[in-house]
């Protein structure tokens, strides 16, 4: 396995693990997300594979298939009123497909962020989890990940 910046040929199977992504959220929230969608329009997702604000790590087998991905996004609060202006690599997605999971490929994504956001001088790295995703909290508890901030809703 190798774990690369994504390429326009791994778009069929990024496309595959985002419609699966989708799924997992529908199942939580089908009063928020979809079913049968995906995140991005295949214009989008190949705008985003080509945006260096915007890397795309997919881990790949040795015949180029998609086995995974983690979706990350620069950000940072240039001169914000009360924000210090730390560089942050957000992980906006990662999804390891799930007929492959527990083979240790996400967390081999997970530390190939954390690396490459060392390397571009990044402070920390943030992500958002679902609560209704269990095994997503729990995966990204076991890498280290602590609550930063929290989100609360009241349905009316």
């Amino acid at each position: 396995m190798e774990i690369r910046r994504a390429k326009e040929q791994d778009m069929d199977g990024i496309n595959k693990l985002l419609l699966q992504v989708c799924l997992v959220h529908h199942k939580g929230r089908p009063d928020l997300f979809k079913y049968g969608a995906k995140k991005y329009t295949d214009e989008q997702l190949k705008a985003i594979i080509h945006d260096e604000d915007r890397p795309i790590f997919t881990a790949v087998d040795e015949s180029g298939n998609v086995l995974g991905y983690a979706f990350c996004i620069f950000q940072q609060h240039i001169k914000d009123n009360i924000l210090t202006d730390i560089k942050t690599l957000y992980i906006d997605d990662l999804c390891v497909d799930e007929e492959i999971r527990g083979r240790h490929i996400g967390k081999q994504l997970y530390e190939t962020v954390l690396s490459f956001a060392r390397e571009q001088g990044c402070y920390n790295v943030t992500l958002n989890v679902w609560s209704c995703n269990e095994s997503a909290m729990k995966f990204y508890q076991s890498c280290g990940l602590k609550p930063q901030k929290i989100g609360m809703e009241t349905i009316l």
